[in-house]
């Protein structure tokens, strides 16, 4: 066989990295893996800045699946640190320690704004708002109105550009499945023990040589194994014929044919850009959304800032959505450096002011907004850093399924063509439901398996066999 990857993230890079193992016993002939980029890992991927690594913002992995954890061990060996997460939420220049901490939550709010929140969830239980389908109907429904707007609101605003009641509930339901305030109040209570629920989880396993580390391992056995990993090379297409992919058109106009392609170019590009696609779906494609970041890192001469590894920013004043510190996640990535490295994120589309703004110009917003914060202390910004990254989340505005359900059957009509990432499948994958994605990608092209790609999700309990990693290794729960 003669198959193609089509980039290098998380997703494809661990189907490449499973599919290489085939080339020594001659089942795959070639493996091409094609990155546009200049580097493998793509959202996840980790860079040298100012003699320290770090990630495009914070990167935690955290998964109950066995395979995942398995294959996650199997890459990274003994190269990680347990971190213990600590993470605030920012909020009216206060902050609030996330997961939830009842004294801290109650002190913040103050004792009339609790109230008032326990007042909003009490009445949801006895006259619960309207499902209507959105995120904000969704979670007033499960927190209270009050809660939804002190902690979702604003916060899910900034990051998909569009109201609420214009978001699909589909996200909470994915994102936030089982978390109730019942739930948020019961894990602090518990300290966290027994916990579960992602949201909450207070420990992970980092790499020694940060996240991206796992994708470079990755791709150093793919290269050991046989295959090819081509850097700085975009495909334009897939080819298509009879029903089958049959190879791929690079940037260039090159043509490779290819037996079987496993592709995760975002969604609406891979299928507009098709031969032959009918009219319909082209338009369906073309309509699907997502949404730009824009990744600001500021050098700031001061070894302790403030101590969470990363931080929510909840104020309407801010444009800011999330600052990560990385001098509080392992020693490894900054060795013997003195300065702390933040990373601050805005969200944006490509015709908002913001996207369209200088680099000097944007490095002087956020080190502002970083002022305002009151986090900098004594430290001052002595450099910045700007990384802009098309398409990263896919928007579940409402009803988005009934756009991206035709679609999805098309391309179940191509023989030989597997779409998979959070670019390739249209989902808001973390790292683990992506790897997960890749392992049974690579199952379906060496071994003939149908799994059914568009079923994971951002929660697959039916494929889940409870495990976690520790400091020790897999541990069963």
């Amino acid at each position: 066989m003669k198959i193609a990857v089509i980039g290098a993230g998380p997703a494809g890079i661990t189907a490449a990295y499973l599919i290489s193992k085939e080339i020594p016993g001659g089942k795959v002939a070639d493996l091409d893996v094609y990155e546009a980029g200049d580097q493998v890992g793509g959202l996840a991927k980790s860079i040298l800045l100012w003699n320290q690594k770090v990630d495009m913002g914070p990167h935690r992995f955290f998964s109950h699946d066995k395979l995942v954890n398995q294959l996650w061990l199997e890459v990274v060996g003994s190269n990680y640190r347990m971190v213990n997460r600590n993470t605030r939420i920012y909020y009216k220049k206060k902050f609030f320690d996330y997961p939830l901490k009842p004294a801290n939550a109650l002190y913040n709010l103050g004792l009339w704004e609790a109230t008032r929140c326990m007042m909003s969830y009490m009445k949801e239980k006895i006259l619960p708002t309207s499902d209507t389908g959105t995120f904000e109907s969704w979670v007033t429904r499960r927190f209270g109105k009050r809660l939804f707007q002190i902690f979702f609101k604003t916060y899910s605003e900034k990051l998909w550009g569009i109201k609420c009641t214009e978001l699909d509930s589909d996200f909470a339901s994915q994102r936030i499945k089982r978390l109730s305030l019942y739930e948020a109040v019961k894990n602090a209570l518990l300290k966290g023990r027994r916990n579960v629920h992602k949201t909450l989880v207070d420990q992970f396993a980092y790499p020694t040589g940060g996240t991206g580390f796992v994708y470079e391992s990755m791709a150093s056995a793919i290269t050991k194994n046989g295959g090819k990993i081509f850097l700085k090379t975009a495909v334009e297409k897939v080819l298509t014929s009879k029903g089958k992919a049959t190879g791929i058109q690079l940037e260039n106009g090159e043509t490779r044919d290819y037996d079987h392609i496993i592709s995760t170019m975002p969604i609406s590009l891979l299928v507009s850009r098709m031969p032959g696609i009918p009219e319909n779906i082209r338009q369906l494609a073309e309509s699907l959304k997502f949404r730009n970041t824009i990744l600001v890192y500021l050098n700031v001469n001061h070894p302790d800032l403030f101590p969470d590894q990363w931080l929510y920013i909840h104020s309407e004043d801010l444009q800011m959505g999330r600052m990560t510190n990385f001098r509080n996640w392992i020693p490894e990535l900054f060795g013997e450096e003195k300065n702390t490295i933040l990373c601050l994120e805005y969200w944006c589309n490509f015709g908002d002011p913001v996207w369209q703004m200088g680099d000097v110009e944007i490095i002087k917003t956020a080190s502002k907004e970083t002022n305002l914060t009151g986090l900098l202390h004594q430290g001052e910004v002595t450099d910045g850093y700007v990384l802009r990254i098309p398409r990263c989340y896919p928007i579940y505005f409402k009803n988005y399924k009934k756009i991206l359900s035709p679609i999805q059957e098309y391309l179940d009509q191509i023989d030989c063509l597997q779409v998979i990432g959070r670019y390739g499948s249209y989902k808001y994958n973390n790292q683990d439901h992506s790897i997960f994605m890749g392992i049974l990608a690579a199952e379906n092209a060496v071994a003939g398996k149908n799994n059914n790609l568009w079923d994971i999700n951002t929660d697959y309990d039916t494929y889940q066999e409870s495990s976690v990693i520790r400091e020790t290794g897999l541990v069963e729960v």
